[in-house]
């Protein structure tokens, strides 16, 4: 059975998402002890709120080094939502901008829609070859709950390995899923999302 941390940085649906990894078959711990989180078969790092406050949480227990040095040895790290988002370059809300964790180049801002916050079930446009969307269909909804995301990827393919990106609409396209090596996210929340998420989870455990 693989072992899973789910990281608490005083962010994120932390129960749900270590019942959600548990019933897909991990031994989930919700712990923000640094070798453990560091040590795991898996890392997931939840969020919700703002993207400048779940930085200063992160930061507080030393997350930004723990998901840095994790995917320095190739171990694998889950962003959900917010935990997602801080997984880029920056973040703007209310013109202030806060740095992330840099591990994308990219900036999380407000999505142009009509209704904000964009509040539940969407479909998205998984890439061929996902793993995390393997088993489902394209019209598969999962739920989101979100008013700012990123519109516009900006990596540049590396010829190893390019990274799979998945999209959906609410007004514009935003990143809905970045599956690249060790590391992937998700904006919207599996541990919410029915069957579907759980699916999503079991894909994500099978490659731990």
């Amino acid at each position: 059975m693989k072992k899973v941390v789910v990281l608490d940085y005083g962010s994120g649906n932390l129960r749900s998402a270590e019942r959600a990894v548990a019933r897909v078959g991990a031994d989930v711990t919700v712990t923000s002890d640094f070798d453990e989180a560091l040590n795991a078969d898996g890392l997931v790092v939840p969020g919700v709120g703002a993207f400048a406050a779940c930085m200063e949480g992160l930061k507080a227990v030393k997350g930004e080094r723990i998901v840095g040095r994790r995917l320095a040895g190739g171990r694998p790290v889950l962003g959900i939502c917010v935990g997602m988002q801080i997984l880029f370059d920056k973040g703007v809300e209310h013109g202030i901008t806060t740095e992330g964790c840099g591990e994308w180049p990219g900036t999380v801002e407000s999505l142009e829609a009509p209704v904000l916050p964009h509040m539940g079930w969407n479909t998205v446009e998984a890439p061929a070859g996902s793993v995390l969307f393997a088993g489902l269909d394209a019209d598969t909804r999962f739920y989101f709950v979100h008013s700012y995301g990123v519109r516009t990827w900006e990596l540049v393919d590396s010829a190893l390995q390019p990274p799979l990106v998945t999209w959906a609409e609410h007004g514009d396209r935003f990143v809905a899923a970045v599956e690249n090596g060790p590391l992937s996210a998700a904006q919207f929340h599996p541990e919410k999302s029915g069957d579907a998420g759980a699916q999503l989870l079991k894909n994500w455990l099978g490659t731990l």
